[in-house]
């Protein structure tokens, strides 16, 4: 990334389901984002957050590259790239060391528990997505961010690793090399996600974001100030609209119209009495047209909306201590009517829709109404997330069957240090 006038060039690029999406911002030294550019456009060659044809998912990159870069008059050769699917997951290891009861914690204590907790990571099958150290711990007691200047006789770190299969990010790879894009760093979109969209209190209190793209639903819950727990179910809002086509025999096109006009995730008493206008598939002739009952829209969303957020809850059932946390709904499909309902009544909890919020950061968002949407959440999140990096990465993985370049951990940390 180019360095000029005391500034940095960043480019964030959000590939997804439903689309794909590029900004490209300036960073100033007081950490200020000034948006320079964004450009996106429909995702082709992507189904459920996996790339599925690399020539099509390659032109819808390079579009909404190419849009950004017009836009901002900028040439980006490193992206920062959110990475989804269906199979996020993540563990958490933890590191114990002794310490010299009569010395308080030092940066060098610090230092040694980390590198214990990030040695001789193993990832099977899996690329490393993530690796941040979630809170210490002195005496195996209550979690403290920063236990510097504390005396005890143990110190621990738990440190969580965010995955996804090795072969479904090499596919995403290949599609960034053939857009001649460099990866500067790989963000979960949820995670990228709740920096945007949740508060301070909230990711200290806990909560869980919960952003429903097009075909994949993507999970994060944060606490004491920091991710716990990553994970994704491969349902999103193109399953309602293909359950709506195929219910009501029309186009795609069509049914998405509908979803967004008439849709709602539960039934109400006047449902039955309205009526709906649907096009058969591969008509467009008025005549034709067929009068539907407003209630046969809704008992075809009504199902697959709670298949859902029961699939959420069985997620969530693996996360500790979360039942205080509070939900936050964001992405596309945390628009249709009625969706925090049936969230709060499903997952028992206080649910909330998310937009792109934490931007006291971003200058001139206001010139960009587009970007403060739900749908793009995670866009946003990623540069944000440039701000808020603290990872520490292994130089080494074991039992990964590809070498994919660990050098890369070390680049981002020089750029960061030499930029902030």
């Amino acid at each position: 990334m180019n360095s000029f006038n005391r500034q940095t060039l960043i480019a964030a690029l959000d590939i997804g389901s439903s689309k794909v999406c590029c900004i490209i911002a300036r960073v100033g030294r007081d950490q200020k984002i000034t948006i320079a550019g964004y450009g996106y456009n429909a995702s082709k060659g992507i189904k459920n957050g996996i790339i599925t044809d690399i020539k099509q998912a390659t032109f819808s990159v390079c579009d909404a590259v190419e849009a950004a870069e017009q836009m901002a008059n900028e040439r980006v050769e490193r992206i920062i790239v959110n990475i989804s699917g269906n199979r996020v997951k993540s563990s958490t290891k933890q590191a114990t060391i002794n310490l010299n009861k009569s010395k308080p914690i030092t940066e060098l204590e610090i230092n040694k528990v980390m590198d214990k907790g990030i040695n001789k990571i193993n990832v099977e099958d899996n690329e490393l997505i993530h690796c941040l150290q979630t809170g210490y711990r002195l005496d195996g007691g209550k979690e403290t961010s920063d236990p510097r200047n504390l005396f005890g006789e143990t110190l621990s770190v738990d440190v969580l690793l965010g995955m996804v299969p090795e072969i479904s990010y090499r596919n995403t790879k290949t599609v960034l090399d053939n857009s001649h894009l460099e990866i500067a760093e790989k963000v979960l979109s949820s995670y990228a996600s709740g920096l945007a969209c949740l508060v301070d209190d909230e990711k200290e209190l806990g909560a869980t974001i919960i952003d429903i793209g097009g075909g994949t639903t993507s999970i994060a819950s944060f606490n004491h100030g920091h991710p716990i727990y990553f994970s994704s179910i491969g349902i999103g809002g193109n399953n309602v609209t293909n359950d709506i086509a195929w219910g009501l025999t029309t186009s795609f096109a069509h049914a998405e119209r509908l979803k967004t006009l008439h849709g709602c995730a539960f039934l109400t008493s006047q449902d039955q009495n309205e009526t709906i206008n649907v096009y058969p598939v591969g008509e467009e002739d008025d005549s034709l047209i067929k009068k539907v009952p407003k209630s046969e829209l809704i008992s075809i969303i009504a199902p697959r909306v709670e298949e859902m957020f029961e699939l959420v809850a069985q997620k969530l059932s693996e996360v500790k201590d979360i039942n205080s946390h509070r939900i936050v709904l964001t992405g596309g499909g945390s628009q249709l009517l009625g969706i925090r309902e049936v969230a709060s009544l499903i997952l028992d909890k206080q649910v909330r829709l998310g937009r792109p919020r934490n931007i006291g950061n971003i200058l001139d968002i206001s010139n960009y109404p587009v970007l403060q949407y739900p749908s793009f959440s995670t866009v946003i999140g990623l540069l944000l997330f440039v701000l808020n990096y603290t990872e520490r990465k292994p130089t080494k993985v074991i039992s990964k069957p590809l070498n994919t370049e660990g050098g890369r951990f070390t680049k981002i940390m020089n750029w960061l240090k030499q930029n902030f």
